[in-house]
Order: C-alpha cells, then sequence, then structure tokens
C-alpha cells in the first residue's frame, strides 16, 4: 500500500513528533480505491531554522520515487513542534478537486 510506504520513508527521514499521511483521492476524479492524491502533516525538529521552501525540498527528494511513478498530487503541511502547537495542532483542510480545467 503506497500510504505506507509513504508513512515509513517520512518517519524514517524525519522522526516527526507527529505525523499524518491521508490519502485524499476520493477527493478527486479518479477511480475507487486510487493511491494519487495526499495529503502530508509532518511535525518534526529537524525543521528548526528551515525556511518553508527547504522543508517541502527534502520532503519531496525523500519521496522522489513515488512523486516521479505514483502520486499525482502531495499537499505538504510541514512544521516545527512549536509551529505546530502555535496551530494548535490542525493542519489546513484541502479543497475538493475542481475538475482540472477551472
Amino acid at each position: 500500500m503506497l500510504q505506507e510506504v509513504i508513512e515509513s520513508k517520512l518517519q524514517h527521514s524525519f522522526e516527526p513528533a507527529y505525523l499524518n499521511v491521508v490519502n485524499e483521492s476520493y477527493m478527486h476524479n479518479v477511480p475507487a480505491g486510487s493511491e494519487s492524491h495526499f495529503k502530508v502533516v509532518v511535525v518534526s525538529d529537524n525543521f528548526e531554522g528551515m525556511r518553508l521552501i527547504a522543508r517541502h525540498r527534502q520532503i519531496n527528494q525523500t519521496l522522489a520515487d513515488e512523486l516521479s511513478n505514483h502520486i499525482h498530487a502531495l499537499s505538504i503541511h510541514a512544521y516545527t513542534t512549536k509551529e505546530w502547537q502555535e496551530q494548535q495542532g490542525i493542519a489546513p483542510d484541502s479543497p475538493m478537486c475542481l475538475g482540472g480545467s477551472k
């Protein structure tokens, strides 16, 4: 299962205090059971002192094979523990798909 691979790679690379990998494929026009659209919330002190773009690059690098071969879209929310506490442990919801042409 692709979701488990993503979880394992992120866990190994970032040793997160909190990790949530959500398969959001159901929100898109794909066959039932697809694993093509994911949202990841990674809370790790490894991100301390890093700009947001650098955090996203590290996550993209960690999931490079999956992004090249399996994942159509990846929503990334990367926080330090302090930032996550300031967010009150809530990541933004992803919008519903508009069909790709809107």
